[in-house]
């Protein structure tokens, strides 16, 4: 599947950039899962949306998703990634979606908003990293799950945007998705370790998307996986006291 849905994404990229900026503009906003197309019955676009991307030049992002991608589908096999990544798209799609009519409902947000642009591969990545913990080794697992939550939270609170919590939302369905999918053991070498750190890295920057918020994000999300590990550590002797 990864290297698949990286030739699409890199195909239709080539052919947008070949058509010009006019020719984006009317793509994104066709292929935007936004309340607008959503309630014209473009149901399509909760696939479509995810090989239409406006995230800058393609070759600055590609290489770190091929990276989380392939680790996930060396760890479960492409069938399992597709149905993660699938949940975490569609699913944050929906919800964030359900959100969004509230806020408009509730005059929380402005009606322009039914109509802004939401393309892109991030809901279902942010899923794939959230179903990872399944596959991360049990003494690090809670860190794990506890570290990338932190960093989502911490982008909602900077940039308080739909996009934000449709990927903590994201996340989380995936981390609920890695505890009811039967994955296989964890099976750990250089060359995933490798990923992993590559695709982490893609990961942090997909979900801060500025410097400011990567700034506060990645220091709170080392203190929560600094704290859980002590726990963890201290935990230790008192659970083998009690096995003895």
């Amino acid at each position: 599947m990864t290297i698949g849905y990286a030739v699409a994404l890199a195909a239709v990229a080539t052919v947008l950039v070949m058509e010009g900026p006019r020719m984006q503009d009317r793509v994104i906003a066709h292929a935007s899962t936004n309340l607008h197309n959503l309630h014209q019955g473009r149901l399509g676009t909760l696939i479509g949306s995810a090989f239409v991307t406006d995230a800058g030049p393609i070759y600055l992002w590609l290489p770190g998703l091929i990276c989380i991608l392939a680790l996930a589908e060396l760890q479960w096999h492409s069938g399992r990634l597709a149905l993660t990544f699938v949940l975490g798209h569609i699913g944050a799609t929906l919800i964030v979606g359900v959100g969004t009519a509230l806020a408009i409902w509730m005059h929380w947000a402005p009606i322009s908003i039914a109509r802004a642009s939401d393309v892109g591969m991030s809901y279902g990545t942010a899923a794939v990293v959230g179903a990872l913990s399944a596959s991360i080794p049990p003494r690090w697992r809670v860190s794990w799950m506890a570290g990338w939550i932190t960093v989502g939270v911490v982008s909602v609170v900077c940039n308080q945007t739909f996009t934000e919590v449709g990927h903590l939302t994201a996340l989380l369905l995936g981390m609920l998705a890695a505890h009811t999918l039967s994955l296989r053991p964890p099976r750990w070498s250089v060359l995933r370790l490798v990923l992993l750190g590559f695709g982490g890295l893609f990961a942090l920057m997909m979900f801060s998307e500025d410097a400011p918020t990567l700034a506060a994000a990645l220091p709170a999300a080392v203190a929560v996986v600094l704290v859980t590990q002590w726990i963890r550590l201290r935990r230790e002797p008192r659970d083998q006291a009690a096995i003895a």
